[in-house]
């Protein structure tokens, strides 16, 4: 049997790095599954055009058009990158399409959920300190209740790919950096969006706490994902549902130290005035300058507490870059912003819009 497989938010940064590995695979189940991928604009959709998948643009807030797609492309695994972090619904409309699609055809059907180690952090209201993926996450999250966009997510993937037969998983991502291989975008957010920020200012801030945020590089995290996808393909027994959360980071580092040696490598570019680093004069103007929502800035940059993956390891997950490997590798950031820097980031578009309406 054909598997079919989508991935939304394709044209993005994660979502098209694990379209270009999965177009490229010459062995093993993803080489004979069809793919599709999930874009919101014509221009999108033409770009991912060339490689060959089935692309499919769509307004994924629309339940019925994502039902329609869903049971038409018979899609029985969905990896979800596109806005799954800040809206539950999306991942609502796709869940249910699942359950339908399971109905139909009498298949399995996987929903994959990419989330953010954020929502551990206690800055991201996580009371528990140290968590393990292995630990009774859920039950947790639905201890503490909302309203968290994230959590809710979280815990609705959990309740709805129960209540309509659909088999789920929540990934957490952290910090992600490197260079992405989509046709795309090809930058991620945060560490972008600070070099991006000295630029314009010539000058270079941190936050007056510091942080020492999970991270991992996009290939590693890539082939994370294709590990996880390859599993279910095999129709291995592995940790979903309640059980399945996973956390998709290989190493940590300090914020600190790493404004520090961006300051270096920008002003080595004369591109700041000088190599020394501030503080920046209030939260509220740091998430401003780096379009950041004000409500989760201190969650995203100064997130404090203790993740430990386990749930990843044991797939057999191998990361290759370190803490040491990462910061040997900040100045290619640098340049990373100064090539690839086209595409406008979306990531906190929505809730940013909420900000706004408040």
């Amino acid at each position: 049997m054909t598997h079919n497989i989508l991935i939304t938010g394709a044209a993005g940064f994660i979502g098209g790095s694990l379209l270009a590995e999965f177009v490229s695979r010459t062995s093993g189940p993803i080489k004979d599954a069809k793919i599709s991928a999930a874009v919101r604009t014509e221009e999108q959709a033409q770009s991912l055009s060339k490689l060959g998948v089935n692309v499919i643009q769509i307004d994924l807030s629309d339940e019925a058009a994502v039902s329609e797609a869903v049971t038409r492309n018979e899609i029985d695994i969905v990896v979800h990158f596109a806005g799954s972090s800040a809206n539950p619904h999306l991942a609502s409309n796709l869940i249910k399409a699942l359950g339908e699609r399971r109905k139909i055809s009498g298949n399995e059907t996987h929903f994959i959920n990419s989330s953010i180690t954020a929502v551990f952090s206690e800055e991201g209201g996580w009371p528990y300190g140290e968590v393990r993926d292995t630990d009774p996450i859920f039950e947790k999250e639905k201890q503490i209740g909302g309203p968290h966009p994230v959590r809710e997510t979280n815990i609705l993937v959990v309740e709805q790919g129960k209540a309509h037969g659909v088999t789920s998983f929540n990934v957490a991502i952290p910090n992600v950096y490197g260079r992405g291989t989509g046709e795309w975008r090809r930058l991620s957010f945060t560490i972008p969006a600070i070099i991006r920020d000295c630029i314009a200012q010539k000058k270079v801030y941190k936050f007056e706490k510091n942080g020492n945020p999970p991270m991992v590089h996009v290939s590693d995290l890539v082939a994370f994902y294709t590990l996880l996808v390859e599993k279910i393909l095999r129709k291995e027994q592995i940790p979903s549902g309640e059980q399945g959360y996973y956390f998709g980071f290989a190493h940590w580092a300090s914020w600190w130290d790493v404004t520090q040696r961006l300051a270096d490598a920008l002003y080595a570019r004369g591109l700041v005035a000088e190599p020394k680093v501030e503080v920046w004069p209030s939260w509220e103007e740091a998430a401003d300058h780096l379009g950041l929502p004000r409500p989760h800035v201190r969650s995203i940059g100064t997130p404090t507490g203790k993740l430990v993956p386990v749930n990843a390891y044991r797939l057999g997950w191998q990361p290759k870059w370190d803490q040491e490997r990462f910061v040997g590798s900040v100045d290619d950031e640098v340049q990373a912003v100064l090539d690839l820097d086209t595409v406008k980031p979306t990531l906190f578009d929505a809730l940013l819009r909420q900000q706004e309406s408040n």
